[in-house]
């Protein structure tokens, strides 16, 4: 019986894999599964994976191959590998690791109840791999997980091409959803009490179903009764419309943080890396935001080490990084996905060595900013909305400003889900310390 056998989905990545858990978790309880909250005594393993963060990948691996002696005591456990490393490597993960029962990409997860039926049942593998130019999962109810913030992927898929970044392969060509789907799910997540939604897409700035943009589809969110605040991710630098930027200025509920790639700052490695923009666009399109924001707060994510980047290339990354002065920025080594242009074409070239000490650089470059930055705000008052436990001490509320920056204080009267004015005692490098107003 499917009500009887317990399924534990664990999620690897970015935020688009924590939707498409709740799409597959909901998919699965739709077809009488019971979801288990740890994998121990679970019935079936499921692993919701990344192919672009090597990190995601490195953990990935090391629990599959961990897997062996559970299954070999457990011969009816069954493991199924989700996402975009199963798209990505497809039947390989299968002759690679003999505990993976079967794969499932991200356009096929209405397949997930019958795979683990055949692999259950018949002790049958088998790969679901096929990439639709239509699947959206619009008709899905996602099983969100408890919490402030409420994920909606308003589009799939990415028509983008960036010579180091497998999605196009791994997710499909664009597809956006019905906004009128998209509101009704704002105003259901209102009702459930998720006073914050983030609308997702690979590059929401590419939204678009028939007359209706990203600017006035997140108009349309901001303006659903309960939602206090509306943010997004990911932009691309290289078609960021006006009419989003006035969106943002305009609307209230729309949150004044904005996270815009860089990747690289020079122009021969943002042409190699097929970016569609240059340096200098990249600084006037991010003059433009401040001067239409006031008081716009920018994040960032760097790649160290690509493929021929010079010394002399890096620093220019590096000068960017100090003359923009982003509040954070996420910064990676360069490391070759299976699958991409750059994988294709360019030998992976710098030395590891030498990326991790850009990285290193970079790393300490940004963490002085931002301490600078999060210090001139030691004496403000900010509004913050209260999202749990602070990590390190939870006697401590974890909360964030509109901008995203991370605050935390006492207060026994505040619960998960209000907002608070807190003035800023202190800072570190990535985080606030207030007290209650």
């Amino acid at each position: 019986m499917k009500a009887s056998l317990r399924v534990h989905l664990e999620t690897f990545g970015c935020q688009m894999n924590e939707y498409d858990s709740e799409l597959a978790r909901r998919l699965l309880e739709n077809e009488g599964y019971s979801l288990a909250a740890e994998n121990r005594g679970a019935d079936v393993l499921l692993f919701n994976t990344c192919a672009v963060r090597e990190t995601a990948n490195t953990r990935i691996y090391a629990r599959l191959h961990a897997l062996r002696r559970e299954k070999a005591r457990r011969p009816t456990l069954v493991v199924g590998v989700l996402g975009c490393i199963a798209q990505n490597l497809g039947t390989e993960l299968l002759d690679r690791f003999e505990a993976v029962d079967f794969v499932c990409g991200p356009d096929a997860y209405r397949e997930l109840p019958a795979l683990i039926a055949r692999a259950r049942a018949e002790r049958r593998r088998g790969a679901a791999v096929e990439l639709s130019e239509y699947e959206t999962y619009a008709d899905i109810a996602p099983a969100r997980v408890a919490g402030v913030n409420a994920w909606i992927a308003v589009m799939r898929g990415c028509n983008n091409f960036c010579t180091f970044c497998v999605v196009p392969y791994t997710r499909g060509r664009e597809r956006s959803r019905d906004p009128e789907g998209i509101v009704a799910e704002a105003r259901q997540l209102a009702a459930e009490g998720h006073p914050q939604v983030t609308l997702l897409g690979q590059n929401v700035n590419s939204y678009r179903h028939g007359a209706t943009d990203f600017a006035a589809l997140i108009r349309r969110v901001a303006d659903v009764d309960g939602i206090a605040r509306v943010r997004f991710t990911s932009p691309h630098p290289k078609d960021f419309p006006l009419r989003l930027l006035e969106a943002i200025a305009e609307h209230p509920r729309i949150c004044k943080a904005i996270h815009l790639p860089l990747q690289a700052g020079s122009d021969r490695i943002l042409a190699k890396m097929h970016r569609g923009y240059t340096r200098a666009r990249y600084r006037e399109l991010v003059a433009r935001m401040r001067q239409t924001i006031p008081g716009l707060v920018l994040t960032t994510d760097v790649i160290c080490g690509f493929p021929t980047e010079t010394e002399a290339e890096f620093q220019e990354t590096e000068a960017v990084l100090a003359e923009v002065r982003f509040q954070a920025a996420f910064i990676f080594k360069y490391s070759q996905r299976p699958g991409t242009v750059a994988a294709r074409r360019y030998a992976d070239d710098v030395p590891e060595e030498e990326k991790s000490r850009r990285v290193t650089r970079l790393v300490a470059l940004q963490r002085e900013i931002s301490r600078a930055r999060n210090e001139a705000r030691v004496g403000t008052v900010a509004r913050v909305l209260v999202e749990g436990a602070s990590r390190k001490d939870a006697g401590m509320w974890r909360a964030r400003t509109d901008a995203g920056a991370i605050v935390v204080f006492r207060d026994p009267a505040r619960r998960v889900g209000e907002f608070a004015q807190v003035r800023i005692v202190r800072a570190t490098p990535h985080t606030l310390v207030g007290e209650p107003v």
